[in-house]
């Protein structure tokens, strides 16, 4: 059976399994919108479906908001008339479906506003925590910065340390809607809203039963996902109550890196680019074949400076001198035989919301979210170096010892390498280096399981004649992670391994030391592919990692409406308060802490901060129904909050808005938005990490060189050995792979203080019938955060150190004063950082939106169309890591392109429908930090532009019945080749921000009733 035919076969057994799911019937109508705004998009964005199933919903989400008026995201105040001053886009439920997302995560990428996500199912892989999460960011200033809600209320973190929600948690079907809002808006929600707000709102009022169920797979046969859902509601005491309830399982499959393509070819065999590798950088974005260095049968240097020689196995299990110490000759090792690129994620979800109006004065409600998320990582076996197992000898391992006062051979050594090695470090012992790939402990692994629990409740309604509204509520929320892990080794225990020799009573290779051979040491043999094997059970060690994070919520606020001025709508005012707590604590296995297994250095952390806020915001409309001024209002906000760690901060916004038509309205907004440091940025101890991509200002500096860059590199002892032994600086793969970095929390940060101006214009023509569901919406904005927290980057602490003198930031640098086993003299170490309140960020550009959605009836034709573009054009963005420092731009770069649209496009007929939907990526340049070139200045260091092609068809087969079926990337469009230059971490593209997946088939149905 051909594989082909396997794929048909399969594809075909897919749609029939999935189109025997049980049909009922009863269609719900659609919802009208509450405003003029609200109902034009609401009709333009949407396409409509035969079988929406929501009935009476609340289009802007206020579950509990009084009969009649509405809160829109953006403000706490309650208006029949009521829109927003900053740019609005929202999502609705219609379009989450027809994208065929499990995730809703994959439907917000599509959106220009947000940039490349911190965590995604294919940028996760080599994560040692948090793998398969799913986050946002708005405007590509982090996850950190987007505030995600539910219901207008705060979500607890998916990530410890951190504000970043998992979007893994929020079941899409219990969703009406998604608003995303851009500006900063502290004043309104609080901490973490510099970029913006992602707010998801449930249904309300939904009676009946849904159920759906859904199968999809790529192209080449993997990647299988599957979702399960039921949703049922039910209103009770004539409509004064209502209670929703949903279940549901979804599971995301793997996908391999060596079963994809990238534009320079396969991904089946590990390489790099071929700059790297000739020093052309016409030639960045070329595959040049790079086997890792780290192979199962081993590396062994002897000796020092002339006399370092180095030895190797070829396949046959013969031993040979190398050309070089480096050992550039010996059989390399494909780690991408092992890589996952999409990791599987399997949920369980669970969401809950009721409420009960007892009287006018009061209506109670509750809302509650569970989650259990399992996740799966398998990544290439550990790559070992001697360094990493004798770490206070700097890695020169004895291959001597005595016992007894008698001195004795290691009998595992080769004859060869045993009479090449020298005492090194004075011991009286002869010693050797080493590295080798831990095939005999299997791949690296991890499972994770994260559990999430939240309950909202409170009370609500209204009072003095219905002027005045009120709401208290509390909130708990917590976010559990269990890991387990293996393909680690014990460092301490390996040290006691190698020190073996033959006991000549028993004959038996022994441990020399008694104690160890007492706690049960098995002598370790690291000569020779599988020869470790004997030993891994006293080697091999597995790791645990458990996380916690909590959050705890009170509030309170009242809102209403005062008097009128000029005949106007009343003045709109609103005040409260709000308490949060959050805790996180985060612990790995003790050997993990230490780094005693291979493993980053990764220290426990655990903190906790508390604060309480005052805040007040009023609209004030001054003039309605008048020539040239159909509406005109003015707002703002102030926000008050005391921290137990950085005590007063004071956020705010003003702006107002202007309608001299009712067709046309323009808004400006100001706004002053702040960010306190997490937990992780106040209390972390210092973290390693093995950085991917640093490229060494130093090589190829020769002795006769001149220039600030020259002498700062010659300065280094180990980079002038280098140039004297090689006649220039010169470095090989093994110094490249071979660097670490460290990083902690830094207790004296001050919170980041976002500034952002926005302004732009609604074209709503109602007043012309063919145009009356078309909105155009323009936007410009421009953020300045002043202070941001940023974690200074590693390339620019190098280009500094080197290139501007900065002694600063030199003594973040360390290198190696000599050649340590198969690195070289003056490779880097380490490259080391910390957060810092920075010289800022700032960012500029123009979101343009159009939505349209027409009856064809009344142009003699049938059906819906249904259409909405989103565009966003990037004027700048930058980074300044420190106060007066250069600019580090972003803008575009890889994950921040200049310009992104996506369009979308629907037509419904009786009872069939089909959305087509394409997203565009303008080209887009790699990191200035490692060409020098600013974004876009050479063409050189460009990716080209991206295009991406998905489609749904529907079918309505009965009253309540939708079948449907769909694609993604159905042109198959293979992302950009970035290995080394751009990619992310262990794969050869950017995977968060490109598809990486190609294309991919699903097929579901939709039952109401």
């Amino acid at each position: 059976m051909t594989p082909a035919y396997r794929r048909s076969l399969l594809a075909t057994s897919l749609l029939v399994a999935v189109s025997t799911l049980p049909a009922a019937a009863q269609t719900a109508p659609a919802t009208p919108a509450a405003t003029p705004e609200a109902a034009a998009q609401a009709e333009a964005l949407e396409s409509a479906t035969p079988t929406q199933t929501a009935t009476d919903q609340n289009p802007q989400g206020a579950a509990e908001a009084p009969a009649g008026e509405i809160v829109v995201t953006g403000s706490r105040i309650a208006s029949p008339s009521a829109t927003a001053a900053s740019p609005l886009q929202s999502v609705g439920i219609e379009q989450i479906q027809q994208a065929g997302a499990i995730n809703v995560q994959d439907v917000l990428l599509q959106n220009p506003a947000f940039g490349t996500p911190g965590v995604s199912r294919t940028n996760s892989s080599f994560a040692t925590q948090g793998a398969g999460v799913a986050t946002v960011n708005l405007r590509n200033l982090g996850d950190d910065r987007t505030l995600v809600l539910v219901n207008g209320r705060r979500f607890v973190a998916g990530l410890p340390g951190s504000s970043a929600v998992d979007l893994n948690v929020i079941p899409t079907q219990f969703l009406e809607r998604v608003d995303v809002l851009t500006g900063g808006a502290s004043a309104v929600y609080g901490s973490d809203a510099v970029a913006g707000v992602v707010n998801m709102i449930y249904k309300t009022k939904f009676e009946g039963i849904q159920l759906d169920g859904q199968m999809g797979i790529s192209q080449y046969g993997d990647g299988a996902d599957r979702q399960v859902n039921a949703l049922v509601g039910k209103n009770f005491a004539d409509g004064r109550g209502n209670i929703m309830l949903f279940g549901g399982y979804s599971k995301q499959g793997t996908v391999l890196k060596k079963d994809r393509f990238t534009e320079a070819g396969s991904s089946a065999v590990d390489s790099s680019s071929l700059a790297l590798t000739t020093g052309n950088d016409a030639d960045l974005f070329t595959r040049s074949t790079l086997l890792s260095g780290f192979a199962p049968q081993g590396r062994y240097v002897t000796g020092t400076g002339d006399n370092r020689r180095g030895f190797s196995y070829n396949p046959d299990g013969s031993l040979f001198e190398c050309s070089s110490a480096a050992c550039p000759d010996a059989p390399g090792f494909n780690r991408s035989d092992f890589r996952y690129l999409a990791v599987p994620v399997e949920r369980y979800t669970a969401a809950g919301r009721a409420n009960f109006e007892v009287s006018p004065a009061l209506n109670l409600f509750v809302e509650g979210n569970y989650a259990k998320t399992k996740v799966k990582t398998v990544i290439e076996a550990f790559p070992l170096s001697s360094d990493l197992v004798d770490i206070p000898n700097d890695g020169q391992i004895a291959i001597e010892s005595i016992v007894g006062g008698v001195q004795y051979r290691n009998p595992f050594v080769p004859d060869a390498i045993f009479n090449a090695a020298t005492d090194k470090n004075g011991d009286g012992l002869r010693d050797i280096s080493f590295d080798r790939r831990l095939n005999d402990f299997g791949p690296r692994t991890s499972s994770s399981s994260r559990e999430l629990f939240r309950f909202a409740g409170g009370a609500n309604g209204k009072f003095l004649e219905d002027r005045f509204n009120y709401e208290v509520y509390g909130i708990y929320g917590q976010t559990v992670e269990n890991q387990t892990g293996n393909g680690q080794y014990n460092s301490l225990n390996f040290t006691q391994a190698l020190n073996a020799y033959r006991d000549p009573t028993s004959g038996q290779i022994v441990c020399a030391d008694p104690a160890a051979r007492a706690a049960g040491c098995i002598p370790a043999n690291i000569y020779g592919a599988g020869a470790l094997t004997p030993a891994a059970s006293y080697l091999a060690v597995p790791t645990t990692l458990s996380t916690k994070v909590t959050q705890t919520v009170g509030g309170a606020n009242v809102s209403g409406k005062l008097f009128s001025l000029f005949g106007a709508d009343p003045i709109g005012v609103s005040i409260g308060t709000e308490y949060r707590r959050e805790t996180s604590s985060n612990v790995f296995d003790l050997l993990t802490q230490q780094g005693l297994n291979g493993n980053n250095a990764l220290p426990s952390t655990r903190g906790s901060f508390d604060l309480i806020e005052g805040f007040a915001e009023t609209i004030v409309p001054l003039l309605q129904d008048r020539p040239f001024f159909h509406s005109l209002s003015v707002r703002g906000a102030i926000r008050v909050s005391n921290y137990s760690t950085i005590g007063t901060t004071y956020s705010y916004n003003y702006g107002g808005e202007w309608a001299p038509i009712e067709d046309v309205r323009f808004r400006v907004m100001q706004a002053r938005s702040v960010r306190a440091p997490n937990i992780n940025e106040l209390f972390q101890p210092n973290q390693q990490d093995f950085p991917n991509g640093l490229v060494d200002p130093c090589a190829g500096v020769t002795a006769a060189a001149t220039g600030t860059l020259a002498v700062n590199c010659r300065a280094a002892p180990g980079v002038a050995a280098n140039i004297a032994q090689n006649g220039q600086f010169t470095i090989g793969q093994a110094d490249r792979q071979g660097i670490t970095s460290f990083a902690g929390g830094n207790p004296d940060l001050q919170e980041e203080k976002g500034d952002s101006f926005t302004a732009g214009v609604v074209i709503n023509p109602r007043s012309i019938d063919a145009l009356r569901n078309l909105v155009v919406t323009v936007d410009y904005f421009n953020i300045r955060i002043k202070g941001a927290i940023t974690t200074t980057p590693l390339q620019f602490i190098l280009n500094q150190c080197y290139n501007a003198e900065n002694s600063d930031f030199c003594n973040l640098v360390v290198r190696r004063a000599a050649a340590q086993g198969a690195n070289s003299a003056g490779s880097l170490d380490e490259v080391n950082s910390s957060p810092l309140n920075s010289g800022g960020i700032k960012t500029s550009g123009i979101d343009t939106t159009v939505a349209y959605r027409q009856n064809l009836e009344s142009l003699g034709l049938g059906g819906t169309l249904g259409m909405k573009v989103s565009y966003t054009h990037l004027i700048s963005g930058f980074t300044v890591p420190l106060p007066g420092s250069e600019r580090d731009y972003f803008a575009g770069e890889i994950g921040a392109s200049r310009d992104r649209f996506t369009t979308n496009a629907s037509y419904d007929i009786d009872g069939v429908g089909l959305t087509m939907t394409g997203t565009w990526i303008s080209q887009a340049s790699l990191d200035d930090q490692l060409t020098g070139a600013r974004p876009g200045s050479n063409p050189d260091y460009r990716v080209k532009p991206q295009f991406y092609l998905d489609s749904q068809l529907r079918f309505q087969a009965g009253e309540g019945f939708e079948f449907y079926v769909g694609g993604s990337n159905l042109l198959n469009n293979k992302p950009p080749y970035l290995a080394d230059i751009g990619a992310s971490a262990g794969q050869d593209t950017d995977a968060g921000t490109y598809d990486p997946l190609g294309r991919r088939y699903y097929a579901g149905v939709r039952v109401s009733f």
